[in-house]
């Protein structure tokens, strides 16, 4: 498994011309992943990888998450920095305004370390929730394309190279590792539509839509 985890990540990451590397880490079981992952990779490709934790000041819990990343990329040797947002005013999508502030404290970040690519560690799940709520909303064949492997935004490259592996195989890897991740209460909160989408997939896939069938890179 962690092999052909490892070579899914390589098809993305090793073409580019770069000898730095970051990842994106909450905490959660896919960034987690892919914080593990990469630091195999980044191993034997001889490119130095550096871990950032944006800590949006949302939940009491975060503070805490961003030192338990902090710890594990102690453990690993990867430097690590926690990036806090305290601009929130309460008003308008809390989840939208959350995200845009995170690339936007991420990329300001990586283009002060001379850091070219940021690797995110959105999956195939996410994929196919991506386009269930696009498909809800009606936006047309433009409004359903796929999230890219890869694209340039704030003078950054973004890569995304675990968009054809499902979260269930990374949640398998971290076990075997004995390492835990945290789980957000906002991904079981019925509040956020992304959160309702993703309690309908098995009924989804009853129809044929999978998240196999309707993601695609």
């Amino acid at each position: 498994m962690t092999s052909e985890l490892c070579k899914e990540i390589e098809k993305q990451l090793v073409p580019l011309p770069t000898d730095k590397i970051a990842v994106a880490v909450s905490g959660g079981s896919d960034s987690l992943a892919l914080l593990y992952l990469l630091h195999e990779v980044a191993r034997h490709n001889v490119v130095d990888l550096y871990a950032v934790t944006v800590d949006h000041g949302l939940r009491s819990e975060a503070r805490e998450e961003a030192r338990q990343v902090e710890a594990i990329c102690v453990d690993l040797a990867v430097p690590h920095d926690t990036l806090l947002w305290r601009e929130w005013d309460g008003k308008g999508n809390t989840q939208n305004a959350a995200r845009n502030a995170r690339y936007t404290l991420i990329a300001d970040w990586a283009r002060a370390k001379g850091i070219e690519t940021v690797v995110l560690g959105h999956t195939q799940d996410d994929q196919a929730e991506t386009f269930i709520m696009r498909l809800a909303r009606a936006s047309g064949v433009d409004g359903l394309s796929a999230m890219p492997m890869r694209r340039q935004h704030a003078g950054v490259t973004w890569l995304r190279p675990l968009l054809n592996v499902r979260r269930a195989a990374l949640q398998s890897y971290l076990r075997d590792k004995g390492v835990q991740w945290v789980d957000d209460p906002s991904n079981e909160d019925p509040r956020f539509e992304r959160v309702r989408v993703r309690d309908q997939m098995d009924a989804f896939a009853k129809l044929g839509l999978t998240a196999e069938a309707v993601s695609y890179t």
